[in-house]
């Protein structure tokens, strides 16, 4: 949990709206960001983009004002994070690298206080939590809760089709997106694949096709004179179906082979499989299933005037995820701060957030919650009091945190007046009267005071009483158990699109408070 917010020690008395309670000591390691620099980077016309941390952040840019190894270790989070398979697994090896101990959910755990711990569901659903060496039964848990997956196109089932001499790749869209910016981009495949051993066994793998495979064309404007008028309207069965090669009749011999080999696999192109088996390494017979994720091979980078901003696809939520897997991380390596910690951190990173949270590895499921119980039983294997697991949940507090709507500069009617979240203007609260959000006024102002401790201003957004609301975790978690709960979000741009825009000091800052 971020550093900050797990020094709280959440009472339900008339002390609860007392700052000085809420935050008795303040860590002394965190940065605080500076939201306002005004240093102009001096920009090169043949520079590269920056795209990792292994590009090194000009001093003298606006990015200087943050911490260049956040900056740099979010782009190479989401550059490694195609889909929600590899976000899981880089979070994974993170937080293997950190110190953590992996556990498994089918053997029993034993935990100890001063612990960092973690397991993962599914390979794209992650838990990971510490546990404070000064812990006493009934204390709370601290958390952070984000998920892994993003709109998105999927491989069906059956995906081989071919057209007009083309071999098509059929796919199925998944969540709400803006499908129309899928149009005419280097496009390729990622995800995970069921692949047969030498021995027999079967494992999971992870695949990553980093060249450009596939494409969506528009269709030329001499052919469709009105869509400049009448708007692009592509019909989703029909019009989004990606090209992966032209249909080749004289094939050479060791491709008739390969294709021979692979009469199993007609549900996909075997020239798809063929790709799919050198990537992976095996035999396109050892391979039993497939799970892929249609993906765009442009990598995220710093763009704007003066690099302010994060070009990416997938912010929405992989910014949120990493923000939080990295403030678990950092506030664990500070000895001081566990050795005086009275409460559990937790980070929770879920799955088809984007389709309802209703899968073994979504919000919907009671994976947080059963880990918290499991956790507080190994806690208090020798206590003999009454409701430790009760008591701890009511001591807690989640704080949901997504993408916030950021205010559109051509589109500024489509935000309500008074609640216009402006990149670089802070962390946006988010609330609705209709609990689409989770945030009350005591969680709000909670929220709010860390910010102000620490010099961070904030945002509320609430949507138009004229348009519909969207939704996150933070409502399925927090009617689950009772956890108390506030909704948050770093605000940005072009929600949904392949690719969209958010502002790297806020990145930070979300690390930090």
């Amino acid at each position: 949990m971020a550093a900050a917010m797990v020094r709280f020690q959440f009472r339900h008395h008339s002390s609860l709206l007392q700052p000085s309670v809420l935050l008795p000591k303040l860590p002394s390691a965190l940065p605080t960001p500076n939201l306002h620099t005004t240093g102009l980077r001096k920009l090169s016309v043949t520079g590269p983009p920056l795209c990792s941390n292994s590009d090194p952040i000009p001093e003298d840019s606006s990015v200087s004002g943050s911490d260049p190894s956040i900056v740099g270790g979010l782009l190479d989070f989401l550059n490694e994070s195609w889909t929600q398979f590899h976000a899981t697994a880089e979070a994974k090896r993170q937080l293997i690298d950190a110190g953590f101990h992996l556990l498994s959910e089918n053997d029993e755990w034993d935990l100890k206080p001063g612990g960092c711990y973690f397991f993962t569901r599914n390979m794209s659903c992650l838990v990971a939590f510490t546990i404070g060496q000064k812990y006493s039964m009934g204390n709370g848990f601290h958390v952070i809760a984000a998920h892994t997956d993003s709109p998105c196109l999927k491989l069906k089932p059956k995906s081989a089709s071919s057209k007009s001499g083309y071999l098509m790749v059929n796919v199925q869209t998944y969540g709400g997106g803006l499908w129309h910016t899928w149009f005419d981009r280097d496009l390729s495949l990622a995800g995970r694949v069921i692949v047969k051993g030498d021995d027999g066994s079967f494992s999971h793998k992870l695949v990553k096709v980093k060249r450009p495979l596939l494409r969506v064309p528009t269709l030329a404007i001499h052919l469709d004179r009105a869509v400049n008028k009448d708007g692009f309207k592509p019909n989703l069965e029909t019009h989004l179906i990606p090209l992966l090669a032209r249909k080749l009749e004289d094939a050479s011999a060791e491709h008739k082979d390969k294709k021979v080999a692979s009469t199993s696999k007609d549900a996909h192109h075997p020239l798809l499989m063929e790709i799919l088996s050198d990537e992976l390494g095996c035999g396109i017979d050892d391979i039993a299933s497939i799970e892929l994720n249609v993906c765009d091979t442009q990598p995220s980078c710093l763009g704007g005037g003066n690099n302010e901003f994060v070009f990416s696809g997938r912010l929405d939520n992989l910014a949120s995820s990493y923000c939080a897997l990295r403030a678990l991380i950092d506030s664990c390596e500070l000895h001081e701060e566990l050795s005086t910690e009275t409460a559990i951190r937790m980070v929770a990173l879920f799955d088809n957030e984007e389709v309802g949270s209703d899968s073994v590895q979504g919000a919907g499921a009671p994976t947080m919650f059963q880990a918290m119980r499991r956790i507080v039983d190994c806690l208090t294997r020798q206590y003999v009091g009454e409701g430790a697991f009760d008591r701890a949940i009511r001591q807690s507090f989640l704080v949901s945190a997504d993408m916030a709507h950021g205010v559109h500069p051509n589109f500024v009617d489509k935000h309500e007046e008074h609640h216009r979240p402006e990149i670089h203007k802070g962390l946006v609260i988010k609330h609705n009267a209709n609990q689409r959000y989770a945030t009350s006024g005591v969680t709000a102002f909670l929220f709010k005071e860390v910010a102000k401790l620490h010099n961070l201003p904030t945002q509320e957004f609430v949507v138009r009483n004229d348009m519909g609301c969207g939704s996150t975790i933070g409502p399925i978690l927090a009617s689950g158990v009772g956890i108390r709960t506030v909704d948050c979000g770093i605000p940005q741009l072009s929600m949904h699109r392949y690719n969209s825009t958010c502002l790297v000091v806020l990145s930070v800052t979300y690390c930090s408070i």
